[in-house]
């Protein structure tokens, strides 16, 4: 029964994940393209971190549901889609925190009293770090090509799979849990940062905020968001290296039937819980933002009045017929 507890949730609760997450994704893109959103440099930093998102839910979350749930191993058929998949899921899973951290930084900086330091933030500047890091990390990850293969385990049956020797495994190991490590730590210094900063621009009279400082009601809405952005993927970030570190203890010692039940059970919520913050983006800005939520009002209604104009349409064109057909006949008497 408990080697079936990873089937289920893959099977039925990851799918959910998997259509909202790419409906929030595609619905939050949309309305962050309008010219009124698409001007502010978080909202920048957001439309990446979206389509980021978005291949993740479309690869690794997708594939795991796949391999997991329905036993579809597409990735053992070829050695090109094995290691594009195992390459395409490592960058995009790594790919959204380096774009909150890089968010959180443009945010300390319009954040800041000093004219000076408020003029870095810019698109300019979130063009060049995204380029940059984007570029800086898809090199690291190029390991991943290399030691990724199809691996023979039995003479009948071979999996897409990582490189089983000593060196590569430590150093994936040690290399995931020191990132897995690094960026919360850092979002958690940067968000405490970022709230010291808005608190002293609100303990500034009202009368003076708008000469010292560049941010309006929607940076504030915005700044929220990333709040919760950086909360949700601390939480669930630290539960996964927990769950890792916790089996890695267990694989030095021998370890009884109880302890490999924990370490299971941590594994499965843990790789599950892993796929939340790329789905959430959605429901974060529509409960924290006012100005989000007045955007999807708009677009309902939009919505909405299209559809009207539609069946009142239909209405007048039967009318106009059904008006000839009696002209016809008075005419014909």
């Amino acid at each position: 029964m408990a080697n079936d507890v990873p089937i289920y949730l893959q099977k039925y609760v990851a799918p959910v994940f998997y259509v909202i997450g790419n409906i929030g994704n595609l619905l939050t893109i949309y309305i962050f393209f309008k010219r009124s959103w698409r001007k502010n440099v978080c909202v920048f930093y957001f439309l990446i971190c979206l389509f980021t998102n978005t291949i993740f839910v479309n690869s690794t979350l997708l594939g795991s549901i796949l391999i997991t749930g329905f036993n579809i191993n597409a990735q053992n058929s070829s050695v090109i889609l094995c290691k594009l998949f195992y390459y395409v899921s490592y960058t995009s899973a790594t790919y959204l925190p380096i774009v909150l951290i890089l968010a959180s930084i443009d945010r300390l900086l319009i954040s800041s009293q000093n004219v000076d330091t408020r003029l870095y933030s810019s698109k300019r500047l979130g063009y060049f770090s995204i380029s940059t890091s984007g570029f800086i990390w898809s090199m690291f990850s190029l390991h991943i090509l290399i030691k990724v293969n199809i691996v023979e385990i039995f003479p009948t049956y071979s999996i897409c799979y990582y490189d089983r020797s000593e060196f590569y495994v430590n150093f994936f190991l040690y290399s995931t849990l020191a990132i897995s490590g690094i960026i919360p730590f850092l979002l958690i210094i940067l968000s405490v940062l970022i709230f010291k900063n808005a608190r002293r621009i609100r303990a500034i009279p009202r009368q003076q905020r708008r000469e010292i400082r560049t941010m309006n009601k929607k940076d504030f809405q915005l700044l929220r968001c990333l709040y919760v952005h950086n909360i949700v993927y601390i939480i669930c970030s630290i539960l996964l290296v927990v769950s890792i570190g916790y089996s890695e203890t267990l694989n030095l010692r021998t370890s009884t039937p109880m302890e490999q039940a924990v370490s299971n059970f941590l594994s499965n919520i843990g790789a599950l819980l892993h796929h939340i913050p790329y789905c959430t983006s959605f429901f974060i800005f529509a409960n924290v933002s006012r100005a989000f939520r007045l955007e999807l009002k708009r677009l309902a209604y939009n919505i909405r009045r299209k559809d009207l104009a539609t069946v009142r349409k239909e209405p007048t064109r039967n009318n106009i017929e059904l008006n000839n057909v009696v002209s016809t006949i008075v005419i014909q008497t």
